[in-house]
């Protein structure tokens, strides 16, 4: 058990005493039970690219502690530190957002990701997000504070640059994510009604163009509403697989839905770890993920600083909206859309940056009670 007297000044003795530890706990179990549910779910996928059955377990060891790292480090650093580190990741992720349209690696038909030696594939939407909401948290602030200063116009667009660049690889589900993010901040800081009712008009004609503009799309939420219009393969299987789990399911190492589902390590993660470990840890890992929503919530919900209150607010509901997204497309409550569960399915980029987001997250949640740190 960790030991920090009250009265440690040090930097770490302070960020122990008011970093919120519940929530920090739950992100650890959670990337306890991504490493057992790569151990689980990626050697049938490692054995069809021609790798060694442990391949992406390796992989995922190799990044997982480059994450936590990153995470606890970024988690150390005061509100201005964290507004400096986005803006320098979102100049970068940025520039990579648009090289990915030239010289991106292009799978299934979407260009989403960059090539680097060594590395693998990066995806660099995934630094965008976080970092676009810290900065739109920063100018919607500023607007407050100094009426003449163009923050919503500024923060406007930065936010259609983005999402330029994501409808043109295509990638709807980030688009709605990084739109309901910035959209929900924009709300908080103060959004006038006509703006919010013409927001809301946009994004209803916005979903309807995706989905007469995009076939995949179209494919997609057809056989959400008539899933015997097309092939749903995925879907279905991820479900019989939740039912041959059961309440405890079939044990590690037993279930086949992962020989089956090409994805079963990355987007449907969660239907292997229905089939060989049962419902209740499913539930066990909705409950984690609700919990830091909910708790990063309730933490910032008496905050004075309208950047911190902003900023946190935003990482929070993109932690939780994309871990929902997840799990609802597994199970058929939303059309299918490929999209990582947080520090669990595959991917070093994503655990990466979902380290940066969390890391400024329990950095903007700290209490700042006698800290004296400037915003």
């Amino acid at each position: 058990m960790i030991t920090v007297p009250r009265n440690d000044n040090s930097v770490v003795g302070r960020w122990w005493w008011t970093v919120d530890r519940w929530s920090l706990g739950a992100v650890l179990l959670i990337m306890g039970v991504g490493v057992m549910l790569t151990m689980a779910a990626s050697p049938p996928a490692a054995e069809r690219i021609g790798a060694d059955s442990f391949h992406f377990v390796r992989r995922q060891l190799l990044f997982l502690p480059v994450a936590l790292a990153v995470m606890l480090a970024i988690s150390l650093a005061p509100p201005r530190m964290v507004r400096r580190l986005s803006l320098v990741v979102f100049a970068v992720g940025l520039a990579a957002l648009a090289a990915t349209l030239v010289v991106g690696t292009e799978i299934k038909g979407a260009r989403r990701w960059i090539s680097l030696p060594g590395f693998g594939t990066v995806q660099p939407s995934e630094f965008v997000k976080p970092s676009l909401a810290v900065i739109s948290a920063w100018l919607f602030a500023q607007k407050k504070l100094n009426p003449r200063f163009p923050g919503f116009l500024l923060s406007t667009v930065l936010f259609a640059a983005v999402l330029g660049m994501l409808l043109m690889q295509p990638d709807l589900g980030m688009s709605v994510v990084v739109t309901v993010v910035w959209a929900a901040q924009f709300f908080l800081a103060g959004l006038p009604i006509w703006l919010a009712v013409m927001g809301t008009g946009l994004a209803a004609a916005g979903l309807v163009g995706a989905f007469l503009t995009f076939s995949h799309v179209q494919a997609r939420i057809e056989r959400f509403i008539n899933p015997d219009a097309g092939e749903n393969y995925q879907v279905n299987t991820a479900l019989e697989a939740f039912m041959n789990g059961g309440l405890f399911g079939r044990g590690p190492g037993e279930g086949t839905v992962k020989a089956q589902l090409p994805d079963a390590h990355t987007d449907f993660v969660m239907a292997v770890a229905g089939e060989e470990f049962g419902l209740i840890v499913c539930l066990i890992v909705l409950l984690l993920f609700a919990f830091i929503t909910l708790r990063s919530m309730s933490r910032i919900a008496n905050e004075t600083s309208l950047f911190i209150m902003l900023a946190a607010a935003g990482l929070v509901i993109q932690f939780g909206l994309q871990a929902f997204i997840n799990m609802a497309s597994t199970v058929q409550l939303m059309p299918a859309k490929g999209m990582t569960l947080p520090f669990i399915s595959y991917g070093g980029s994503s655990a990466v940056a979902m380290a940066l987001a969390v890391g400024m997250m329990l950095a903007l949640t700290r209490e700042r009670a006698g800290l004296g740190e400037a915003s």
